[in-house]
């Protein structure tokens, strides 16, 4: 059954038409808010409802909207902030951020998310490259500045912002005028390679992605028969959020997605903890969670996972790194009411979080795909000429859509370079379509050169992961004097496990072309360096230095 059509078509919900965007003709949803701060405006009426739990303090969203009402004018009034100024913020997960983000937004301004990894010259960098005209920081971040504080008005969040608060509690929302293609937030990228850049959304890109979001719920309501009847009062939907705010999946796909439908948002603090994560899956009846990086294998591998009821759970989401098979049927078997429910999605920071998602049973038939592209996403995969390759072979990865970013804040040329004619954007991943799924492949900067064959390392280290003996593997390009590259496999053994090269390499050869069986090893039992977004930092291995971003 496919119900997009019934939920896209002529007077439907999320009825699709043309318009331009940005010069460039589009398909954009009819129906969609003016602005983000409409979203904000529309969620006074969801009232008492809980929107935020961080341990004991429980917001709902009549006082979550004063609060930013108040903050919104303090940031006017006592710091002079205006329509296109930047307020940056650098903290770990907490209320502050979030109410800074949705104040600095209402007033027209640029919340700017940096990330709460950077060691101390990371975030020099970041601060002299967007010039904030004030920064929200907390005393740990701050702290790694080595009292070498930057020339900008600094409000703590542990000591400072209650005044923020209190500055006037009778305040009402700005009315500064907002137009959709004005810019909205600066996020930066991963900066896995070189200076991160400040990607820059607009409200178009943010809404956009919230009606994807919407359209999905839709889609599998009906697919799943999950309508509720009409006289029912349907129970609100709780999302626990265990991933950064500084990223796209925490922002954007939680923070105003939630806001937009009403939902109660429960957040995890400091280093992820897997029995904390069931814990309060459990106690507040947590209706979906998203998993990055290594948050699914570690609750996996939790001895107390049988003890907790997670039966509440019927949606489950991931991405933003390779998703095993092995880990999509783990997370099925222990959230069994949300089996049905699974997706996997590919996007980036640049395209505002989405472009393909997998879900349902067309993810269990084809669990090393990402999907189909959504409604209102344009994929095409070209080759190093610029033009389409034929089905089935690789290519660059390119989208265009109303969710592409409007520019690398302050970069034209990098802008340039990743925005092509017509608004495409080059992602910088490869990948194949087959029978209309994209399976992707590679960062093209990760693609190992050996010899005249590419090759990726992401189904080196699929094969090894699926191995009982490995926990987790890297796989990388070193150099080599005949071939140019030959490929280096870094592993980190399951617990109590010895692996073997010989044994892993013999495991590889099974299902792998001999050019891709590794010939040098490196079986370690530290965990591979990662970001916050779970994504895996080659080059680190590949420096043989330690990560630059400081993980809690």
């Amino acid at each position: 059954m496919n119900a997009e059509p019934e939920l896209t078509g002529p007077g439907a919900p999320f009825e699709l038409w043309h318009q331009l965007v940005l010069g460039e003709r589009m398909v954009v949803f009819r129906d969609r808010a003016p602005h983000l701060r409409a979203l904000l405006e529309h969620s006074a009426r969801f009232g008492s409802a809980e929107y935020l739990v961080f341990d004991e303090l429980r917001l709902n969203y009549r006082d979550h909207l004063k609060r930013v009402a108040s903050v919104a004018r303090a940031l006017e009034e006592r710091f002079g902030v205006r329509k296109g100024d930047r307020v940056a913020i650098l903290a770990a997960n907490c209320p502050e951020w979030i109410v800074t983000f949705w104040a600095a937004l209402s007033l027209g301004a640029l919340p700017v998310g940096l990330n709460a990894w950077w060691a101390g010259d990371e975030i020099r960098f970041a601060l002299d490259d967007c010039r904030p005209k004030v920064l929200i920081a907390d005393e740990k971040r701050l702290a790694r500045l080595g009292g070498n504080l930057p020339q900008v008005a600094i409000v703590g969040v542990e000591d400072d912002f209650g005044a923020l608060y209190d500055w006037d509690r009778e305040a009402a929302l700005p009315s500064t005028p907002l137009a959709e293609d004005d810019p909205a937030a600066i996020l930066y990228t991963s900066g896995t390679t070189g200076r991160p850049k400040g990607v820059v959304h607009t409200h178009r890109n943010v809404i956009a992605l919230v009606q994807l979001q919407l359209l999905h719920g839709a889609r599998m309501a009906k697919l799943l028969g999950r309508a509720a009847a009409p006289a029912a009062k349907p129970a609100q939907r709780c999302m626990l959020v265990s991933n950064p705010l500084f990223h796209v999946s925490g922002l954007y796909t939680q923070v105003v997605t939630s806001l937009a439908v009403g939902a109660k948002t429960v957040w995890t603090r400091g280093r992820f903890d897997a029995g904390r994560v069931l814990e309060l899956i459990a106690r507040e009846r947590v209706t979906s969670w998203s998993p990055h990086g290594a948050m699914g294998p570690r609750v996996l591998r939790h001895p107390d996972v049988g003890k907790w009821d997670l039966s509440s759970v019927v949606n489950l989401g991931t991405g933003g790194a390779p998703v095993p098979p092995s880990l999509q049927a783990g997370l099925r078997a222990i959230f069994p009411n949300a089996a049905n429910a699974m997706t996997v999605g590919y996007g980036l920071t640049e395209g505002t979080a989405l472009a393909c998602l997998a879900y349902g049973a067309d993810l269990e038939a084809h669990p090393e795909s990402v999907g189909r592209p959504l409604a209102t996403i344009e994929l095409e995969l070209r080759g190093d000429d610029g033009r389409p390759v034929a089905p089935g072979d690789e290519g660059e990865i390119h989208l265009r859509s109303p969710l592409v970013m409007k520019e690398y804040f302050r970069r034209p040329e990098e802008t340039a370079a990743a925005i092509c004619r017509n608004r495409w954007l080059r992602t910088g991943d490869v990948g194949r379509m087959i029978e209309g799924r994209l399976y992707v492949s590679a960062r093209r900067r990760d693609l190992i050169l050996r010899g005249a064959e590419n090759v990726s390392p992401l189904e080196i280290e699929r094969r090894l992961e699926a191995h009982p003996s490995v926990k987790e593997a890297a796989v990388i390009g070193v150099p080599h004097p005949e071939l140019g590259q030959e490929v280096k496999a870094f592993v980190v053994a399951s617990d109590g496990a010895e692996p073997r090269p010989q044994e892993l390499a013999a495991w590889v050869a099974e299902t792998l072309a001999y050019y891709k069986v590794p010939s040098r090893w490196e079986v370690r039992s530290a965990a591979l360096p990662r970001n916050a977004s779970g994504k895996l930092l080659r080059q680190v291995l590949a420096d043989g230095g330690g990560s630059p971003f400081i993980e809690e």
